[in-house]
């Protein structure tokens, strides 16, 4: 019985099921659809004003100041750790939530939750450390899905519990304080790892399949094997101080980011990652707040809960769906960018000028369907070719991007020491940013498309040349051939 649970503990299963346990019960959140209800009723009183402009940006700013040092913490604490900080972060936040009081309290809850969603990293990484490469694209998909999942559980149950049961605000936070300190419970039997990717890396790990085709020769420049851990035992043998070693680490991410993002296909959907996520967290950070805007909850029904488990749906549904579409995302997937990019903006613009709550639902459950649809192509067009650490160090790259951008966005759009505009007119901002976006975008797919009609006529009418130079099609600067 001793070496049957032993075994068990050893093997992929049993850290996949805790994982997926935690990421449950702490995506099973029933408050969270309507938090801002909550914080202007009876029982925390806030205006609409102080939830905007002193309340929701303290977030943006402490997510930002923590994700780089909890970045560098996470592998170096061989992520266990930061799971079990990321789970009493939960309980704090929803601690101080219940029983807090005054604006500065709810100050609190933001900058703690900023440390929840700095810690989250941890959850996405850990299974890597823990199971073999075989077994990443099949844990990865049930890690995710189970997130998605609860999050959508939660809503329908929050929706349900306030039209049909007329259960208070203050009890789905009771219960979401429940769920999270479950899923606390759970990360302190999560096996710990014996290695990370960085700064605990495996030297012998097993090797990654070659590219062959068309693609090797790109391959050449983006998956180049690792050398952070051989740079740490060499700054071992030389130098004892923590702070060479950091030293030689950083400097061996910045050679690896700087080949990545050579890339040009890398690069320009590292880019609508980066601008596109900064808007949508943006959106849905605020979105509650346009929503009570248009329909008071003291005045009528809201619906957030199930427009919020609608749209999660929706978006899965769209995300699973574009697995089997057969599509050239080389030639036509920065057209997909631009067209989608137009929708989301459309979206936006109708939330701003509506003064119908039903059709500012339906702006939103297409904006954010639309997102989960485009950011699940671009993360298979950015990880294909990409090393589990180098797609966790692009990862990284894109996330503090668009994490800087979405905090521009707020000092000079939310924040009084900006513009401090009223929220139907931030709304009006957003729409017109992702406007950009579509254009810039479908500027770049023109390019493409003229580029790619253009080789196909010098093939039609082929130019002699020394048999000794590379065809066009085999230049260093072709976009990567993958196909999702």
């Amino acid at each position: 019985m001793d070496s049957f649970r032993t075994s068990l503990r050893d093997s992929w299963i049993f850290p996949t099921v805790i994982l997926c346990l935690f990421g449950f019960f702490s995506m099973m959140r029933p408050s969270e659809p309507f938090l801002i209800p909550y914080l202007s009723g009876p029982d925390k009183n806030l205006t609409s004003t102080q939830i905007t402009k002193d309340v929701l940006p303290v977030w943006t700013y402490s997510y930002l100041v923590l994700l780089l040092p909890v970045f560098v913490l996470t592998d170096y604490a061989r992520y266990k750790p930061v799971i079990i900080l990321q789970g009493i972060s939960f309980i704090v936040t929803w601690l101080l939530l219940l029983f807090g009081k005054g604006l500065k309290a709810m100050q609190a809850v933001e900058f703690v939750f900023g440390i929840v969603s700095a810690t989250e990293v941890a959850y996405y990484a850990y299974i890597y450390s823990v199971v073999s490469p075989q077994h990443y694209q099949r844990v990865s998909g049930y890690c995710r899905s189970v997130t998605l999942v609860a999050y959508t559980a939660a809503s329908v149950l929050a929706q349900l519990l306030v039209s049909l049961a007329k259960l208070s605000y203050f009890y789905l936070n009771v219960i979401s304080l429940f769920s999270v300190s479950v899923a606390t419970f759970f990360s302190f039997f999560l096996p710990m790892p014996k290695k990370s990717m960085f700064f605990h890396a495996n030297i012998n790990r097993e090797p990654y399949p070659e590219p062959s085709g068309k693609d090797a020769a790109h391959e050449t420049v983006v998956q180049k094997p690792f050398t952070i851990s051989e740079n740490l035992e060499n700054s071992h043998r030389g130098s004892s101080k923590a702070k060479n070693i950091l030293l030689r680490i950083c400097m061996q991410w910045f050679q690896d980011l700087k080949e990545c993002y050579a890339s040009k296909s890398l690069f320009y959907w590292s880019l609508w990652w980066a601008f596109s996520t900064a808007g949508f967290n943006q959106v849905v950070n605020y979105v509650q707040i346009l929503w009570e805007y248009k329909s008071p909850s003291q005045d009528s029904s809201i619906y957030n809960g199930a427009v919020e488990a609608i749209a999660t749906f929706g978006g899965a549904a769209a995300a699973f769906a574009v697995g089997y579409l057969k599509v050239n995302w080389d030639l036509l997937g920065e057209l997909a960018l631009a067209i989608f990019s137009l929708v989301s903006a459309g979206s936006l613009l109708l939330m701003h000028y509506t003064p119908n709550i039903w059709l500012c639902y339906t702006g939103y459950l297409v904006f954010k369907s639309s997102y989960m649809l485009l950011i699940t192509i671009t993360v298979f067009q950015i990880a294909v070719n990409l090393s589990v650490e180098r797609y966790a160090l692009v990862f990284g790259t894109n996330t503090f991007i668009a994490l800087v951008i979405q905090t521009i966005m707020t000092v000079i759009v939310v924040d009084e020491r900006g513009l401090g505009l009223s929220i139907s007119i931030q709304f009006l901002v957003y729409g017109s940013y992702f406007a950009v976006i579509a254009g810039i975008f479908l500027m770049r797919s023109g390019y493409i498309l003229y580029s790619a009609r253009h080789r196909k006529e010098v093939e039609v009418f082929p130019v002699t040349s020394s048999p000794t130079k590379p065809h066009p099609e085999e230049s260093m600067d072709t976009i990567l051939s993958t196909k999702l």
